[in-house]
């Protein structure tokens, strides 16, 4: 049995060593930056520790804004994509013989370049001197006043980014929900239908309990992808996140580092630590909340 561990151990020691040193070193050493007062990255220098850089990261405007940013992304996206792309999977499952044509029509957005799609919802919304957009073509339809998605109000700017963050993660949803609808056993949904139950009570009562585990896992994973989203803001409004008032905490980590205002590695790191709490948060919260509502056949 010991020699048995011994090999285990043996079988596991690459996978411990690349996670030591790729995620479990970088995370302490964040932290022990985010403490470091001062620091000075040329000289690898610091006048003290403790948490004033936290301090000064709550209370910067352009973190807040961030903080904001991020959160009304992932409270619009996270639920809105999965619910679509559950309405979508269920469409998809009804009709077998086109189901794999639909898969890959689904899919196309995931493959494909993210500044090529940002690029595209630019060219569809952006009000311009020589256009005011596709969609505001559509608008102007129904009689409405043509809106700047992309320089204009903040209500527009954020309405674009949650489609767009939408657009991007939807096929990926759906291509794993296709999957988990498809594995559901069919003599549950024979027995309900023999006892006459009716198609809502079948739906919520046997799909959505089968697939479960898998509604939990696309949540769990939509709302981390949410909260270290930056690339979707970017494609659409460009680089200067604080000026658009578009910037996310990721970002606001970047701009940190390497931005305009970069060179203060330790308030990123401060800001990188309150994103890892916020999301480690969130994760223990729907772990709580799966054990209740998380069917594991």
């Amino acid at each position: 049995m010991e020699q048995n561990n011994k090999k285990a151990w043996l079988y596991l020691l690459p996978a411990i060593l690349f996670l030591g040193a790729f995620m479990v070193y970088p995370l302490v050493d964040v932290f022990i930056y985010s403490l470091e007062e001062g620091y000075n990255s040329a000289s690898q220098t610091s006048f003290g520790v403790g948490l004033y850089n936290y301090g000064y990261v709550l209370r910067d405007p352009y973190f807040l804004q961030a903080l904001k940013n991020t959160f009304i992304l992932v409270i619009i996206t996270v639920p809105v994509s999965t619910l679509l792309a559950l309405l979508i999977s269920l469409g998809i499952s009804s009709i077998p013989k086109l189901q794999e044509l639909f898969q890959t029509v689904f899919f196309l957005p995931y493959v494909t370049n993210t500044l090529a799609v940002g690029l595209v919802f630019m060219i569809l919304f952006q009000k311009t001197a020589y256009t005011d957009g596709l969609v505001n073509l559509i608008l102007g339809v129904f009689g409405m006043t043509p809106v700047d998605f992309i320089d204009g109000p903040y209500w527009a700017k954020m309405f674009v980014l949650c489609f767009y963050t939408v657009w991007v993660v939807l096929p990926f949803k759906i291509l794993v929900l296709t999957g988990a609808l498809a594995s559901v056993n069919r003599n549950y949904y024979n027995a309900a239908r023999v006892d006459g139950t009716g198609k809502f009570r079948i739906f919520t009562r046997i799909t959505i309990p089968m697939i479960s585990p898998t509604l939990f896992y696309l949540i769990i994973t939509g709302f981390i992808g949410a909260f270290k989203a930056y690339s979707d803001a970017v494609a659409l409004f460009g680089t200067d996140l604080n000026a658009a008032e578009m910037n996310t905490i990721v970002g606001y980590v970047y701009d940190m580092l390497y931005g305009n205002a970069g060179g203060y590695p330790s308030y990123a790191s401060a800001a990188a630590v309150i994103l890892f709490a916020i999301v480690l948060t969130i994760t223990c919260i729907n772990l709580m909340v799966s054990r209740k509502h998380v069917h594991y056949s």
